[in-house]
């Protein structure tokens, strides 16, 4: 099921997983085809992974490894991701998806493990759950944004409804998502973006005429105008949207996170270098709170 060891760090570097994590990985990796019991639960897990591929509807959980290793346990999903390749190359292939969306699409393996070695500082996974969205066809990298064919349904109707949003239960719509490392989100790069997501998905999913563009972002929260000039890249992607009431619960940690790499760190030790970074540490240490902005607009 998994590659062979020349071939699995071949298939790494494809899924941009970082050089100095490919050699680990690799060594892992023998051990997993090794081990009946890691072997059955891989195949298991791949299972759960790859059924009702293509299908929209309850996001899928990945396993959890009960197993003593730490390495392993946070390395696992990357075996699961690798096995479950064929599949999800296979289903692109039958929708007629170019390779190069495919491969930038499923290179968010690399950027995750980069966020988690960003926070901790040594190889794994930082969240399999996201991930699955990608190896399930159901999320593309086109351009600087990732787009996910979803439904409108009862969670977003309780939030976009406010801002406007009057559509059936079951409607075709697009989530936007904002990828880390791939620089600025500049309003070109965005309008790029999604006149690459009208062809691709018009071309692609013929049986999903997408009525809506969805978002749920801390980028989102109105309170960022407070802080940032009107022509930053932020406030010009807010204003592309529709936006719902604010959250009634905070999330703070939300921007810590994206911003500086770890949710946990001290408020009060926050660096201030950029705007943005100012904006996010000054907010907090003056009591405030941020939140999950929602937002839409037409397609």
């Amino acid at each position: 099921m998994l590659p062979d060891a020349d071939e699995l760090a071949e298939v790494l570097v494809e899924l941009a997983v970082a050089h100095e994590d490919v050699g680990e990985l690799v060594r892992i990796g023998r051990r997993v085809v090794d081990d009946p019991e890691l072997r059955r639960f891989l195949e298991h897990s791949v299972d759960e992974l790859v059924r009702d591929m293509g299908k929209l509807g309850e996001p899928v959980t990945l396993p959890d490894l009960d197993w003593p290793a730490g390495a392993l346990q946070r390395c696992f999903p990357v075996y699961v991701f690798v096995a479950a390749l064929p599949h999800t190359r296979a289903y692109h292939r039958s929708r007629g998806i170019p390779a190069d969306v495919s491969r930038r699409t499923l290179a968010d393996l690399g950027r995750n493990m980069a966020v988690h070695r960003r926070r901790y500082g040594r190889p794994g996974v930082q969240s399999p759950r996201w991930l699955t969205r990608h190896f399930r066809g159901e999320l593309y990298q086109l351009g600087r944004l990732q787009f996910e064919r979803t439904e409108y349904g009862p969670w977003n109707r309780r939030t976009l409804g406010e801002a406007g949003l009057d559509v059936p239960a079951g409607t075709p719509c697009l989530s936007l998502h904002i990828p880390e490392f791939l620089g600025p989100l500049s309003p070109r790069s965005c309008d790029r973006s999604l006149a690459l997501a009208g062809e691709f998905f018009g071309r692609h999913f013929p049986d999903e005429p997408h009525r809506a563009a969805l978002c749920h972002s801390w980028l989102l929260d109105p309170q960022l105008k407070r802080y940032l000039p009107t022509d930053s890249n932020i406030v010009r992607f807010q204003e592309r949207f529709r936006l719902a009431p604010e959250d009634a619960e905070p999330e703070d940690t939300e921007p810590v996170q994206f911003v500086f790499g770890d949710p946990e760190l001290a408020v009060e030790s926050l660096p201030r270098r950029t705007v943005l970074e100012r904006a996010i540490g000054d907010h907090l240490r003056s009591g405030g709170h941020w939140y999950i902005g929602h937002g839409w607009f037409p397609l």
